[in-house]
């Protein structure tokens, strides 16, 4: 009775955090991009994420973009890029 009204679980975990960063595959089992530019259903927190970790690279989410800061070795950047459904910054170098 005496709790405060909030929305609860992730979303407060992902508004009220500091930093909030997401572990996911890069792309889906069908080979379709995970990281996308435009979300297509409603998600737990807007404009709230700081970095993305998949199993092919690290971003950094930033006004600038997409900065990758990260990518496993073997792969290029264009080929990273192919498989993201979103434009990407190359930050790898220097």
């Amino acid at each position: 009775p005496d709790a405060i009204p909030s929305v609860g679980g992730a979303m407060d975990l992902a508004v009220g955090a500091k930093k909030v960063f997401i572990t996911t595959d890069h792309v889906t089992k069908n080979g379709e991009p995970k990281i996308v530019a435009e979300l297509t259903y409603p998600a737990t927190g807007q404009k709230c994420v700081d970095r993305i970790y998949t199993d092919l690279c690290v971003i950094d989410v930033t006004a600038e973009g997409l900065k990758v800061i990260e990518k496993v070795d073997g792969l290029s950047f264009a080929e990273l890029q192919a498989m993201t459904g979103a434009p990407l910054v190359d930050a790898t170098q220097g």
